[in-house]
């Protein structure tokens, strides 16, 4: 029985190791862009059946309550530009990444970057860039390390020469980025969803 055990184990390990290559493939190479040498994240989608002026308010929305609004509330977190000349709305953010949290220890980062948020008609047209970290600081937030996303998560900082591995240091940083920033284009776009629900949540209501 023992043996069968230990065979089954054996026979399927292959498979852990794959689906758990796998599962990191997205945070390898090509995962952080660059431009001109400088991180950028970029996503577009449309919305159909809204004006610009509905798609720029919910955007506008969405920028001011979820992305600014639930940052860490200092002068690094604020709207620059709100859009209303340009249609761009730009707002720079500062957050906390949480690596691990355990009794008596916790291990985070400070995340900062600038997100514009550009609607011409339909089209939405996101960028997030300027990123950085403020990491290791002390209780009073003093004592830190900055870091550049350009010095830190890019392919040749965050992965080993073959690129098929991540460094253990700058490797976190570099899987917690890409999510965050997937999360922020995510919810983005679930905006438009979450406002019309609320919507006719308001309507049955009344």
């Amino acid at each position: 029985m023992k043996r069968r055990i230990f065979l089954a184990v054996l026979l399927s390990m292959p498979l852990m190791m794959s689906a758990a290559g796998d599962s990191d493939s997205r945070y390898l190479a090509g995962a952080v862009p660059t431009e001109n040498g400088i991180v950028t994240f970029r996503k577009s989608f449309t919305v159909n059946g809204k004006s610009q002026e509905q798609i720029f308010g919910t955007m506008s929305n969405f920028v001011q309550n979820e992305i600014v609004g639930k940052a860490i509330q200092d002068m690094r977190s604020r709207i620059i530009s709100d859009g209303r000349t340009d249609g761009t709305i730009v707002a720079r953010a500062e957050e906390f990444i949480v690596f691990k949290k355990k009794p008596l220890y916790l291990d985070r980062t400070r995340l900062r970057y600038q997100l514009s948020v550009n609607v011409s008609g339909n089209k939405v047209n996101m960028t997030l860039t300027q990123v950085s970290y403020y990491y290791n600081e002390d209780i009073d937030g003093t004592n830190g390390i900055n870091y550049k996303a350009e010095e830190w998560i890019t392919d040749e900082e965050a992965l080993n020469k073959k690129q098929t591995k991540l460094l253990p240091r700058s490797g976190k940083f570099r899987v917690k980025t890409i999510d965050r920033v997937e999360e922020i284009f995510k919810a983005a776009m679930a905006a438009f969803d979450k406002q019309e629900a609320a919507t006719r949540k308001s309507i049955v209501s009344e």
